[in-house]
């Protein structure tokens, strides 16, 4: 096995590592008799606010595919979306890994051109990671603005906020190279796939890239109202985030403050952006080490995670079923 095969192997070792480690320290007993505390009503307003988060990413990407003057159905692009989804929990990163395959579903589906299908996902996840990125840095300037607690107050937040504005930055002066200088990022890529040129896929890659240079122009100069209306719905998308780890954390009875939620909230984010499956590992340890900063029962925590656990694996079995249905 060469050193980069390995790596998928050696990530997935330390995320369950990780969580062995966590969950030896923690009352796992506690968990049934948790989670049977919830009530009906409660399932079912987890369930909803759920299905509602995932209905408002799928709005979206068809609102920014409609922009680029294509046309594909909701149910078929929710049911790419849960699959590629699903390929990028289990795949090692920040949650990517599945954009290949969706890029190959759209084109070959819908018949669409190689640099629409690439495009297509390309803005959508551009439009995701600079929201999620933007309205994460607004919260980090929450928490640098007031003290939580005496512990809490000595965590380096200035570090981890000029870490997202860098972030942002970057992906900024991307897409601006992108729009006004295409020719250089064509010629960058032409250095890239160099030793492949004589690939069928790449030989007109000149011609894709320009086309792709074009819609992109169009759909930021003639349809700023499908850019804007996908920014409502990637922000209405948020709120739903933040509604249900206000519910889930309601479902327990534990008095918080408004910045104590958003601690929690952050450090959850957090989690999400280290290169390990499924944040595996991650979520478990930031909210063990939010819980004991802010002095809550890591019983509550343990539930928390259970339930978020809990709805990652009926997602991803729901995506591993669309990837066999779109085989």
């Amino acid at each position: 096995m060469s050193w980069l095969k390995s790596i998928p192997v050696l990530l997935w070792s330390a995320a369950l590592i990780l969580v062995g480690c966590i969950l030896y320290q923690l009352p796992l007993t506690t968990i049934t008799q948790s989670l049977s505390t919830l009530t009906i009503t409660q399932w079912l307003a987890w369930i909803s606010i759920n299905l509602a988060i995932i209905a408002l990413a799928t709005q979206r990407w068809l609102t920014l595919i409609k922009g680029l003057g294509l046309s594909v159905k909701f149910n078929e692009l929710l049911m790419i979306r849960q699959a590629g989804q699903a390929i990028s929990f289990i795949t090692p990163g920040p949650q990517f890994g599945g954009e290949p395959l969706q890029i190959y579903w759209l084109w070959k589906r819908n018949h669409w051109p190689i640099h629409s299908a690439l495009l297509a996902v390309g803005i959508d996840r551009f439009y995701e990671l600079w929201i999620n990125f933007g309205v994460l840095l607004l919260n980090l300037i929450l928490l640098m603005t007031t003290s939580i607690t005496g512990q809490a107050t000595t965590i380096n937040w200035q570090v981890m906020f000029l870490g997202l504005l860098l972030i942002l930055l970057v992906l900024s002066l991307l897409a601006g190279l992108i729009l006004k200088q295409p020719d250089r990022v064509l010629a960058w890529i032409k250095r890239v796939t160099h030793y492949w040129q004589h690939h069928p896929r790449l030989q007109h890659i000149e011609t894709h890239w320009q086309r792709l240079s074009s819609d992109l122009k169009s759909l930021m100069t003639k349809h700023k109202a499908e850019l804007a209306l996908a920014f409502v719905w990637s922000l209405i998308g948020w709120i739903g985030l933040i509604s249900e780890l206000w519910l889930i954390l309601g479902f327990f009875d534990i008095a918080l403050t408004f910045y104590s939620f958003m601690l929690i909230l952050v450090a959850m984010r957090l989690a999400f952006l280290l290169p390990l499956p499924g944040g595996i590992g991650t979520l478990e340890a930031s909210l063990f080490w939010v819980f004991q900063i802010l002095g809550l029962p890591l019983t509550v925590a343990i539930s928390v995670m259970a339930l978020m656990r809990l709805r990652d694996a009926i997602t991803l079995v729901i995506g591993l079923y669309c990837v066999r249905a779109l085989r």
